[in-house]
C-alpha cells in the first residue's frame, strides 16, 4: 500500500485521539467519531451499530442517515447487512446494496438513497461488540485501502469501548464492565460462595490504541519480539530433553515468533497509526476470529500457538504480567480459561470458589476443587473477557451458575440460600458422633473420599468412619517429573499417621482418559474413556506399578495397608495386579524392611463386565468397590463428560438400580465386603436408594456425610425398598418420583 494511504491513515487516527481527550458525554463523542471518519473518507454516511444485548444491534451513531433513527433502529444478529457482518464477523463490501444477500431496507433510516456499503466488524479478541458502516451514493467498491483503513478504524473503536470510552446516553454505550451478567456453565463441585473476582492471568488491557510516533512504537515492537523469541529459544533450550511432541509444539512457538509475514502485518499497523500492542492485538483478533471458522484440529492448534504467542508479546509489551500489583481480595474467586491442578494447589484453600471458560468434569482442576471442597463452575464462557479483578461474584456450584456484578435482589436471594446452608451445617455438626443409623435400625458406614494431606482433618470433623478412597494420582499430576519412591513413601505414611489408626484405602495410580501426566507422552485414542488407562496403564508400566506398591508397603511400616485397583474389567487383570504387590512384598522382605501387618487387596468395580466375572473372581477379592460415576456412563453408555447426554439418565432408574442389586447379591452371596463410591453415593435421596437396596458402605466428599447421615437417620429402609419395588412393579422408568413422594412425607 502506498505511503499516501499510511498518511492518510495516521492523520484519520490522529483526529480520532483527539476525539477521545475532548471531555465530551459518550453520545457526542461518536457523533463526532461518525462525523470525523466520514469527511475523512469523503464518503456520505458513515454508522456505528453496538450490542444492545447478545442478540441485538442498535444504531447508535450515524453521519448522512436520519439522525431520528440513533437508539430507535434496531435488528437481530445476522438481519440485514449489519446483523450478517454481526454474526459472521467477515467484512461485506458490494456496490449494490438492495441486492446482497440477507439487505433488509430500514424505512426509518432514509438509507434508500445510498447503493454503496461497506460493514466492518468490531471486534476485541475474538469478542463481537458492534460493526462499523460507510455507504455512499455513488456505485462503486470501496477500495482495499479504505477497506483497511476501517479495519483499523475499528480496531481503536474496539479499544474504546472495552475502556468504556461510550458511557453515557444509550443503553447500547453502557460500560460492559459496569453491568450485572450472568453465566450458565456445568457444576464441578458443588457448593455455593461469594467473594471478589481475582483474575487468574488478568487480560491485557490496551490504553493507547493510537500511536504519537510510529518510529518509536516500531522500535518497541521490534525490541518486544526480540525478546519474545529469546524466550521462546530458552524454553526450547530447557526441553531439549524431553519428549519429541513438546519439542514439536515448542518448534512451532519458534516458527511463529520468527515469522515474517506476522512482523511485517503488525509493523504496517503500526505504519497506519496504530500503537505496537494495538497492532499486536489487531493480529491476535484476526487469529481468534479464525479459530472459531476452522474446523481442523492440527490448524485449530496452530492459531491457538499465535494466540498464545501474542499474549506473550503484550505482556512484554505493557509489563502486564501476573504480578500487575493487585492485590488478591480476601475472599478470592478465582477466574480463569483453565488451570492445572499444581497452579491451583498454589492458591490452596484460600479460594473460595473458581470459575473456568474451559475444563472438564473430570478434568485435573475439578479433582483438586473437590478435594479442597471449592464450589466450581466450569464451561463459563467469555467470563474472562467480562470479569475484572476486584469485581463482586457470586458462583452457585448446584445449579451451575455464575452472578458477576450482581444487583441487590440476586445477592439478597443468594445470601439467604447460603445463610440456609449454615443452618443445615450447623444440624449436621450436631450428629456428626452419632451413627448414621436408620429408624429399622440398620447401620450404614459412611466414609470420605481424599487425595491430599489437607483433606485428613476432616475425617475428624466430618464424622467420617474411614477413607475410602485417596486418590494417589494427584501427586503425579501436579509435578513435572515422576515423583521419587521415597517423597510418596513419605507422603502414605503421614496419610496413615492423620488417619490415627482408621482404614484408609489407597487406590493406585488412576491416570490415562482425562488425567495424562505432564511428563508421559499422551496417546492419541479416539476414546481416551474407553482406553489406556487406570489398571491397563500399571500392568503395562510394572515399573511405575511397583515402585507406588513398595512405598505404600513401606509406609505402612507394621500396619494394617488396603490397596484397591481402579477400572478392573476381568479376573485376569486383578489377579495379575495382585502378582505385582507379591512381588513387591518379597522385594521388601529381601531388603530387610518391615512389612505391613495385614493386607488387604480390592478392586474398582467400574466396568459391566466384572458384574459378570466368574464366581471364584468374588470369592478371591478381598473387596469391592462400585465406582458409580464411571460404571453408569459405562452401563448408559453416555459420556459424562457430554452435556447433551450425561443428564439424560438418572442414578435411580429402575434398569441401573436392578443392575446395582445383582451386585448386592452376588457379593452377599459369596461374602464378598460391597462399597459404593462416588457422586451419587454423597447426594441423600440416591444415598438413601442405595442404602435400601443393600449397600451398606457409601463413600463420598466429606461435606456430604452430614446431609446424608440426616435423612439416614430418619428413614426406614425396609418402608423405602417396598416403594422401590412398587415402582419397578408398576414399570416405571424411574423411581425418583415415588421415592421424593416417600421423603416428603418422612422429612
Amino acid at each position: 500500500m502506498s505511503a499516501q494511504h499510511d498518511t492518510d491513515s495516521r492523520q484519520m487516527l490522529g483526529r480520532l485521539r483527539a476525539v477521545m481527550a475532548e471531555d465530551a458525554a459518550g453520545q457526542a463523542r461518536l457523533d463526532q467519531i461518525v462525523r470525523l471518519i466520514a469527511d475523512e473518507m469523503q464518503t456520505e454516511v458513515c454508522s456505528i451499530y453496538l450490542f444492545r444485548d447478545e442478540d441485538t444491534l442498535e444504531l447508535c451513531a450515524t453521519q448522512g442517515l436520519n439522525p431520528d433513527a440513533v437508539h430507535e433502529t434496531r435488528m437481530k444478529l445476522g438481519e440485514g447487512l449489519v446483523g450478517r457482518v454481526a454474526r459472521n464477523g467477515k467484512i461485506i463490501n458490494t456496490d449494490d446494496a438492495p441486492s446482497a444477500k440477507g439487505f433488509r431496507y430500514m424505512p426509518e433510516t432514509g438509507e434508500e438513497a445510498f447503493s454503496t456499503f461497506a460493514g466492518v466488524p468490531i471486534q476485541r479478541l475474538g469478542e463481537m461488540l458492534g460493526v462499523l458502516v460507510v455507504q455512499s451514493k455513488e456505485a462503486r467498491l470501496y477500495s482495499e485501502e479504505e477497506v483497511y483503513a476501517l479495519e483499523v478504524v475499528a480496531m481503536v473503536l474496539a479499544e474504546m469501548t472495552e475502556l468504556g470510552v461510550f458511557v453515557g446516553e444509550g443503553a447500547a454505550m453502557s460500560a460492559r464492565h459496569q453491568q450485572a451478567v450472568l453465566f450458565r456453565g456445568t457444576t464441578g463441585q458443588e457448593g455455593a460462595a461469594q467473594g471478589h473476582v481475582w483474575l487468574h492471568e488478568p487480560r491485557v488491557v490496551v490504553t493507547n490504541p493510537i500511536a504519537e510516533d510510529p518510529q518509536s512504537e516500531l522500535e518497541r515492537l521490534r525490541t518486544a519480539v526480540d525478546d519474545l523469541r529469546v524466550s521462546v529459544d530458552r524454553m526450547l533450550s530447557n526441553a531439549a530433553t524431553g519428549d519429541a511432541e513438546q519439542l514439536e509444539v515448542l518448534e512451532a512457538y519458534r516458527m511463529f515468533a520468527n515469522s515474517k509475514g506476522w512482523l511485517r502485518r503488525m509493523e504496517e499497523d503500526i505504519g497506519r497509526g496504530l500503537s505496537a500492542e494495538a497492532a499486536v492485538e489487531k493480529e491476535q483478533s484476526t487469529a481468534r476470529a479464525r479459530m472459531g471458522q476452522v474446523t481442523d484440529a492440527y490448524l485449530r492448534g496452530r492459531l491457538h500457538d499465535l494466540d498464545d504467542l501474542s499474549n506473550r508479546l503484550l505482556r512484554i509489551l505493557t509489563g502486564q504480567g501476573q504480578e500487575t500489583g493487585a492485590e488478591m481480595p480476601a475472599d478470592p474467586i478465582l477466574v480463569a480459561r483453565n488451570i492445572g491442578p499444581g497452579e491451583l494447589l498454589d492458591y490452596g484453600r484460600r479460594l473460595k470458589g473458581i470459575v473456568l471458560e474451559e475444563g472438564a468434569v473430570g478434568s485435573h482442576a475439578a479433582i483438586v476443587a473437590r478435594a479442597l471442597a471449592i464450589p466450581l463452575v466450569i464451561h463459563a464462557e467469555r467470563i474472562t473477557t467480562e470479569a475484572l479483578n476486584g469485581d463482586h461474584i457470586l458462583v452457585d456450584g448446584d445449579n451451575a451458575v455464575v452472578h458477576l456484578r450482581p444487583d441487590d435482589t440476586v445477592v439478597t436471594a443468594f445470601r439467604d440460600k447460603m445463610a440456609m446452608q449454615a443452618q443445615a451445617q450447623e444440624r449436621y455438626a450436631s450428629i456428626r458422633d452419632k451413627p448414621a443409623e436408620t429408624l429399622c435400625g440398620r447401620r450404614i458406614a459412611l466414609q470420605m473420599n481424599a487425595g491430599l494431606m489437607a483433606d485428613l482433618p476432616s475425617l475428624e470433623s466430618s464424622g467420617a468412619d474411614a477413607v475410602g478412597l485417596f486418590r494417589t494420582e494427584l501427586q503425579f499430576l501436579v509435578r513435572n517429573h515422576m515423583p521419587k519412591r521415597a517423597e510418596l513413601s513419605e507422603l502414605y505414611a503421614r496419610v496413615m499417621d492423620a488417619a490415627k489408626g482408621k482404614r484408609v484405602v489407597f487406590r493406585t495410580l488412576d491416570i490415562g482418559s482425562d488425567k495424562v501426566l505432564p511428563y508421559m507422552k499422551p496417546t492419541d485414542e479416539p476414546n481416551p474413556a474407553l482406553g489406556w488407562r487406570a489398571v491397563r496403564v500399571g500392568l503395562d508400566k510394572p515399573g511405575v506399578m511397583r515402585m507406588q506398591l513398595q512405598a505404600l508397603i513401606r509406609a505402612a511400616a507394621g500396619r494394617p495397608l488396603t490397596v484397591m485397583f481402579p477400572f478392573v474389567a476381568q479376573r485376569e487383570e486383578y489377579a495379575a495386579a495382585c502378582a505385582e504387590m507379591d512381588k513387591a512384598i518379597a522385594r521388601e522382605r529381601i531388603l530387610g524392611h518391615p512389612l505391613p501387618g495385614t493386607v488387604e487387596l480390592g478392586a474398582m468395580l467400574e466396568t459391566p463386565s466384572l458384574a459378570f466375572a466368574p464366581d471364584k473372581f468374588f470369592e478371591e477379592v478381598g473387596f469391592l468397590s462400585i465406582g458409580g460415576n464411571d460404571l453408569k456412563q459405562f452401563f448408559f453408555a453416555a459420556d459424562r463428560e457430554n452435556e447433551l447426554v450425561r443428564r439424560r439418565y438418572d442414578t435411580l432408574n429402575v434398569s441401573f438400580l436392578t443392575f446395582l442389586e445383582r451386585i448386592v447379591n452376588r457379593c452377599e452371596k459369596t461374602g464378598t465386603p460391597l462399597s459404593f463410591c462416588g457422586e451419587d453415593a454423597g447426594r441423600p435421596v440416591e444415598a438413601a436408594c442405595l442404602a435400601a437396596i443393600g449397600l451398606s458402605t457409601l463413600s463420598m466428599r466429606p461435606a456430604s456425610i452430614g446431609p446424608v447421615k440426616s435423612i439416614l437417620r430418619r428413614i426406614n429402609l425396609d418402608e423405602l425398598r417396598g416403594i422401590i419395588t412398587d415402582a419397578r412393579d408398576r414399570g416405571d422408568q424411574s423411581v425418583r418420583p415415588a421415592v421424593m413422594d416417600y421423603l416428603r412425607g418422612k422429612l
